[in-house]
């Protein structure tokens, strides 16, 4: 029987660009799915370009999952601490074509590109979107899951 295939999640949140592309490479992470709405970010190499390029450095690929990301609101009531009011918008926006369509994509990639990492903000991913990916990408492809915590600041 196959052994099952690892999905990994990171977040970024006060750590250096380095230590987390440090963490990817020693997990033999091959592509990192960024599931940011913005793929932009005041942190040094956390923008979209930045990042890819620092990932093709070390022989990791970059894809951007826009419609993966958290609405204006849901990133509104996550910053203000309010995680159940960001999971119902979360959760209203899967339903759109855009997120059903990637969250596809995304398992496709699993299948076949693995290992996959997928990269948003938050530092705990039990405050974060992509902790309900992942779960959906277990259920669907029967994946586990490993959130990876890079050395802060």
């Amino acid at each position: 029987m196959a052994k099952p295939k690892k999905l990994f999640t990171v977040g970024y949140e006060q750590t250096p660009a380095k230590a987390v592309l440090d963490e990817l490479q020693q997990a033999g992470v091959k592509l990192l799915v960024d599931v940011r709405a913005v793929a932009a970010s005041r942190r040094p190499g956390f923008s979209k370009k930045r990042l890819a390029a620092g990932l093709d450095e070390r022989g990791i690929g970059y894809i951007h999952l826009r419609g993966l990301g958290t609405p204006k609101d849901g990133r509104d009531a996550a910053r203000g601490g309010k995680y159940d009011q960001l999971q119902k918008i979360y959760q209203t926006h899967l339903k759109t074509p855009q997120a059903k369509e990637e969250l596809d994509e995304l398992a496709a990639l699993v299948k076949k590109a693995g290992p996959v990492c997928i990269l948003c903000y938050e530092r705990d991913h039990q405050h974060c979107h992509r902790q309900w990916i992942a779960e959906i990408i277990e259920d669907r492809e029967g994946t586990t899951t490993e959130n990876l915590l890079p050395s802060q600041l």
